[in-house]
């Protein structure tokens, strides 16, 4: 009989936490898991979930001002905030409903509170202390809030999420995933929106062709976007707020959103006292290819590792943590190679390298592009191209990277994501037969490089 209370504790039942338990019990292992919040974490509850909610009800507005060009007739059409939030509630309630019951009909132990880890086999939930052959940490990340005056008075993604009055202008600071994400979603539903950043352009990391053309798309959606803007102070000015940057620039709006990054959830946890190692940057914990932290018997999955922030990527390494501990199998996640979506509008997808990466990395690359309009738009007159591009290396013919802007821009690089991480190269591509008309044969169709 084991001497402790379970063979594995879990702490936080997001993503990938409850995926890691469940294939634990899977293996025939005792397990608990603890939360401290709500059942589902950040994707489910303040994340990808309620985010695409909010972004399919934002692109109503585009289709009944599309659907007159088609021959629909509508009367005068209106939005409520208000009514939206509460479906949005509705559906992450179900959600979680499901999450608790997927953990208890596994056999996983739910012990609701707080987690704190006393030494290297026992945790402490809200005062009550069990132990446990192995601990898996899954906190996931937190919201980062840099030190600007006043950064108090802006709102977080946390909170814009159960926004129920619809704000006239909206800043958003920021120029990453979730920034430009809300940026398009309350433009859509009618806010003045002003994107404000850094940098020249955003999504710093994409390439650059796809981030120049987000840039002139999110402009011809009505978004002002402010670059080279790096807020020092924000503060009240009368019923809205002033943002202020250190040229003394000032944006003047109703509500601010700072969408400013974010760092591993790691705060109270008690890693310092077992001898956990945490990045001095960040505070991320510092885990080999198999999660193991540098305490033997604790593990950490997902974004509280900081190694590639996106759900699938934390489901994927708590599989293979309990694979390896308990399943008998060494299971390791390949992190090089990761298709990702990003919900701006018009979306944006993307896996591999960038085309600069490409060249930084030595090869000698060839590139494939095309830009056209969809068909839905010649119709409807709108002017928003989508893009695709591929980058090949001339020396094997192998894909590199595959990248995208434009409609169902995630649902087709879903499916191109497959060939490319079987190492599919251009002359594959070339060989397949199109679908048409679709957006997506234009991946097949590319024949001429760019000179």
């Amino acid at each position: 009989m084991s001497r402790y209370d379970y063979d594995l504790f879990t702490i936080g039942a997001g993503s990938g936490g409850v995926a890691a338990s469940r294939r634990a019990a899977v293996h025939g292992a005792r397990v608990a898991i603890c939360e401290g919040s709500r059942v589902g974490g950040t994707c489910v509850i303040r994340g990808c979930v309620p985010k695409k909610i909010l972004m399919y009800a934002s692109q109503f507005g585009e289709a009944l001002e599309d659907a007159g060009a088609y021959g629909w007739r509508f009367g005068e059409p209106s939005f409520e905030l208000a009514a939206l939030i509460a479906a949005k509630n509705a559906e992450t309630e179900r959600l979680e409903g499901i999450y608790r019951r997927m953990l208890a009909d596994g056999g996983v132990h739910l012990v609701e509170g707080h987690g704190r880890i006393v030494d290297e086999h026992t945790v402490e939930v809200d005062g009550r202390r069990v132990t446990a052959e192995r601990i898996l940490i899954a906190t996931g990340g937190a919201v980062s809030h840099p030190p600007i005056e006043g950064i108090e008075l802006a709102l977080d993604s946390d909170r814009l999420l159960d926004l129920e009055q619809l704000p006239q202008h909206l800043l958003v600071l920021g120029a990453g995933y979730i920034a430009v994400e809300f940026a398009g979603i309350f433009r859509g539903f009618g806010s003045d929106v002003t994107l404000a950043y850094r940098a020249d352009l955003p999504l710093r990391g994409f390439d650059d062709d796809i981030r120049r053309r987000l840039a002139e798309a999110m402009d011809g959606r009505g978004i002002t976007l402010c670059s080279g803007f790096e807020p020092v102070k924000l503060e009240r000015r009368g019923e809205g707020y002033a943002a202020i940057d250190g040229e003394g620039r000032e944006i003047l709006v109703d509500a601010v959103l700072a969408a400013l990054g974010r760092h591993p959830n790691t705060a109270g946890l008690g890693l310092d006292a077992v001898g956990v190692k945490t990045r001095e940057k960040g505070g991320a914990i510092e885990v080999d290819r198999f999660s193991r932290s540098s305490v033997a018997s604790i593990f950490a999955v997902g974004d509280v590792t900081d190694r590639a922030n996106l759900t699938p990527v934390a489901i994927a390494e708590g599989r293979a943590f309990a694979d390896t501990e308990f399943g008998g199998r060494e299971q390791a996640v390949d992190h090089s190679l990761i298709a990702t979506a990003v919900f701006s509008q018009p979306q944006i997808a993307t896996i591999g390298l960038t085309e600069s990466d490409a060249q930084a990395r030595g090869h000698r690359v060839q590139v494939f592009e095309a830009g056209f309009r969809p068909m839905k738009n010649t119709i409807s007159g709108r002017q928003e191209r989508a893009y695709m591009k591929v980058i090949v290396d001339r020396g094997d013919d192998r894909v590199l990277g595959a990248h995208m802007i434009g409609p169902d821009a995630a649902e087709i690089m879903q499916a191109l994501a497959v060939a490319v991480s079987m190492g599919a190269c251009k002359a594959d591509l070339d060989r397949t037969l199109a679908v048409h008309p679709t957006t997506a044969e234009e991946f097949v169709l590319l024949r001429t490089p760019r000179e």
